[in-house]
């Protein structure tokens, strides 16, 4: 091998290892420690906070070599390329709420009102698109 295709690979190798102590470290945002706060006591109640955990990732690498015939040598002197990227999200929110007290366990959502307004106002524009084309279509 030459060594022009020798540095692409290592470079690779070196990207691909990257790569993955990236995905490592995302992944540990999904340990239940994220889902799950540390119990908060006063008296006799004990609360403890439950949220959701969202981790993405995606990662593409790519290599170039020669495109002529065995022993010929390339018009531009055997160019070797290489790359990769990627990219990647971790995140998380509240759910609920766990109360522990002397009248039981009670579990209480947290509801998240801006998301609660965004689906309604996308579903009643949904309805009057689809509305809409109703009565182009009956008219």
């Amino acid at each position: 091998m030459s060594d022009e295709l020798n540095q692409v690979g290592f470079s690779s190798v070196k990207g691909w290892e990257q790569g993955m102590e990236v995905i490592g470290r995302l992944f540990t945002v999904a340990q239940p420690g994220a889902v799950y706060s540390e119990p908060i006591t006063a008296g006799d109640h004990t609360i403890i906070t439950t949220s959701e955990v969202s981790v993405g990732m995606g990662l593409g690498y790519g290599a170039g070599g020669e495109t002529t015939g065995a022993g010929q040598e390339s018009p531009a002197g055997g160019d070797f390329g290489g790359g990769g990227g990627g990219g990647g999200f971790s995140s998380a929110r509240p759910v609920s709420v766990i109360s522990v007290g002397p009248s039981g366990v009670r579990v209480e959502p947290v509801v998240d009102i801006t998301k609660v307004a965004l689906a309604f106002i996308t579903a009643v524009g949904a309805m009057l698109v689809a509305l809409n084309k109703i009565r182009r279509a009956a008219g």
